[in-house]
């Protein structure tokens, strides 16, 4: 795999290949982050997630057609509003649809997935419906072209830059909100024992659809992030979904921790990967190592310990 290159072409390779990599990790780390929650903590398997994740892509191009049309002056800092914007519209659909369909549903897993499987099929054709069957890309300010000359064979995009720095930030809100919070608390509190946690006066049906808003939120702002390494269709989400759950399995369902450590080993290997050998051959590889790996460990890398 490695014959014909050289110590210092393959240094080159695998530096490039691991930023490419840590770009992809951004965006798994925001879809899962969103998965896990909605999954880990509620035991909800959203098969619409990538719809959500598409909705916050949709948002942030037509943003940024708003912005060219009517405030050019102001395009430079579009992004900002749009990831606000795509939080908030994935936000609320996610509220409705916990309200309208989910909220019957709990403690019944496999209900949850063909009806979240419905609900994304209508969500692809009412994309098609409005934005049309053809893909579409955002043009991007010109402060996040170009890329950062690191070495005479190395470059870093100044856009994957700008996507890490947000997956961090963002990453640090949500486990501040989950661990340190009030709200956090009682969305644990909840998870753990419904039933007592009601008793104690926490309006669980209150903090069950939240939950799931703030996950399917997440998912929006993932999608921000998603346009600036693909263009975006009514289809683009299901590229996503299958690779987020795996990491949200492999990872620990109740982890967040897990979640950013299978994410990263993931993302990683399938990017190291696919420069040397065919995407397929790739995934097929990475899959078999993590259905390994949870052979020997099927609760994932990290389990949460709870008292009983």
């Amino acid at each position: 795999m490695f014959y014909g290159f050289s110590i210092t072409d393959l240094t080159s390779i695998f530096v490039m290949q691991g930023f490419a990599g840590l770009i992809l990790f951004s965006v798994y780390v925001l879809m899962a982050l969103g998965l896990a929650i909605i999954f880990g903590q509620m035991g909800v398997i959203n098969m619409a997630h990538g719809e959500f994740m598409i909705l916050g892509a949709y948002m942030t191009y037509l943003t940024s057609q708003l912005f060219l049309t009517f405030v050019p002056v102001l395009f430079p800092v579009y992004f900002f509003v749009a990831m606000i914007i795509a939080f908030c519209a994935s936000g609320a659909l996610g509220m409705l649809v916990e309200w309208a369909m989910i909220r019957h549903l709990y403690k019944r897993p496999l209900d949850t997935l063909l009806a979240t499987w419905g609900l994304s099929l209508i969500l692809q054709q009412a994309y098609r419906s409005v934005f049309g069957a053809r893909e579409v890309g955002v043009e991007l300010p010109e402060w996040m072209m170009g890329s950062l000359q690191v070495t005479d064979g190395i470059e870093v995009q100044i856009n994957g830059l700008f996507v890490m720095t947000l997956t961090l930030g963002i990453t640090v809100a949500v486990g501040y909100v989950m661990y340190w919070s009030r709200w956090g608390r009682q969305v644990r509190a909840v998870m753990q024992n419904r039933v007592m946690a009601g008793a104690v006066g926490i309006d669980t049906e209150k903090v069950d659809r939240y939950t799931f808003a703030l996950g399917c939120g997440i998912a929006g702002v993932a999608g921000s992030a998603f346009t600036m390494i693909g263009s975006t269709g009514p289809t683009a989400g299901q590229l996503y979904i299958v690779d987020t759950f795996l990491i949200v399995v492999f990872g620990g369902a109740q982890s967040l921790l897990g979640t950013i450590l299978s994410a990263f080993s993931i993302s990683q290997t399938d990017s190291t990967l696919e420069f040397f050998l065919s995407g397929s051959t790739a995934k097929v590889l990475t899959l078999l190592g993590v259905v390994f790996i949870l052979m020997l460990r099927p609760q994932g890398l990290f389990v949460l310990k709870i008292r009983k």
